[in-house]
């Protein structure tokens, strides 16, 4: 593209926006893969709230939820709403979670499920599910666990400035050991509460709603300016350290900064909905690849991952109907040929 005015000719598929003697260039393919997947996501919403028993059509969902007043509003407003909205919010946390763990880490397999942090949320949640503790408790609890988990793995990856490999090496050591507690805990635990340990360890939307998707979007809104910087700064992530302090920046500060705020958002959205596996690992990486982009979009990734948990979630409600599976369950059908492909890839591309 060339400015009209004879100005800096742009490279094929970006464009620029001017304000005053501003100047901000940008692409145009993750503003329409963007708006692609945020209409596919209404569209996933829409189905969600249609299917099921009564079977409500598409023209009164969109009827119920515009307020025109249907016979179906308490089937679509409250009781199947509640669950849509928060499979989306949890897959949008998930896909942000993904984005800035596997940035920083460098690795395409990094996400909170292989470093620790869902191994950890989960320890503390099994911990409180087979103890007695009260229901209100399993949440905080497995907040605090994921957080804790993070914090061992920060400080076994901190020599060397946090370095990439070392960082996923840590975090894949700190996720063996807490999983092998977790066996210890349920082996040891009354077999009906090993049972719910298992449900939630798996992942499940079953039963949650307004509550939990309102934690999750309060933690997205309180890291939102975080989230700005973090789109900007993810644009220097693949630099090497050297590089990287040529041009005055802080590779060490940043990638801590990063990670923590990933770690942070898959910590709070593992404790509202469980270890749903392989929707941080996946979205990232796919909506990369929509992009063709050399990092994840953190936009596309979070549409992404919202997209991908509100099909899962579907699926898990229907393919069994009456009987409901965990979401989880449907996560890691879609993370395994998923994993199976990136391996075959890199196989390809180092023959």
């Amino acid at each position: 593209m060339q400015d009209q005015r004879g100005g800096a000719r742009w490279p094929r598929g970006r464009g620029v926006l001017r304000a005053g003697a501003v100047v901000v260039p940008f692409r145009w393919r993750p503003l329409v893969v963007a708006l692609v997947l945020f209409v596919l996501l209404c569209l996933a919403v829409v189905v969600s709230l249609s299917l099921g028993t009564p079977y409500v059509a598409p023209v009164d969902v969109v009827r119920s939820l515009s307020g025109a007043g249907t016979p179906y509003d308490l089937v679509v407003r409250d009781l199947r709403l509640p669950r849509a909205v928060l499979a989306a919010v949890a897959g949008a946390a998930f896909g942000v979670a993904g984005t800035l763990i596997q940035s920083v880490a460098r690795n395409p397999l990094a996400s909170p499920d292989v470093i620790g942090v869902t191994q950890g949320a989960g320890l503390a949640a099994t911990i409180a599910l087979t103890s007695g503790a009260a229901a209100v408790l399993v949440a905080p609890a497995a907040l605090l666990g994921g957080l804790a988990a993070a914090v061992v793995v920060f400080a076994l990856g901190a020599r060397h400035g946090l370095a990439a490999q070392r960082f996923v090496l840590a975090g894949v050591a700190v996720a063996f050991a807490f999983r092998a507690l977790i066996e210890v805990v349920m082996l040891t635990a009354d077999p009906i509460d090993g049972l719910r340990a298992q449900v939630w360890l798996i992942g499940t939307l079953a039963g949650k709603g307004w509550s939990e998707a309102a934690w999750i979007a309060g933690t997205l809104a309180v890291l939102l300016p975080v989230l700005l910087w973090a789109g900007w700064a993810l644009r220097s992530s693949t630099l090497d350290d050297d590089t990287a302090r040529g041009i005055g920046l802080r590779p060490v500060a940043r990638r801590v900064g990063l990670a923590g705020t990933g770690v942070l958002a898959a910590a709070m959205v593992t404790a509202q909905v469980g270890a749903v596996d392989f929707v941080a690992l996946v979205a990232p990486q796919v909506a990369r690849r929509l992009v063709r982009a050399e990092r994840p979009p953190l936009l596309c990734a979070a549409l992404l991952g919202a997209l991908l948990l509100v099909l899962a979630d579907l699926g898990a409600r229907r393919l069994l109907a009456p009987t409901q599976l965990p979401a989880g369950v449907l996560t890691a059908a879609i993370g395994g040929p998923y994993l199976i492909f990136v391996l075959l890839r890199t196989r390809g591309r180092r023959s």
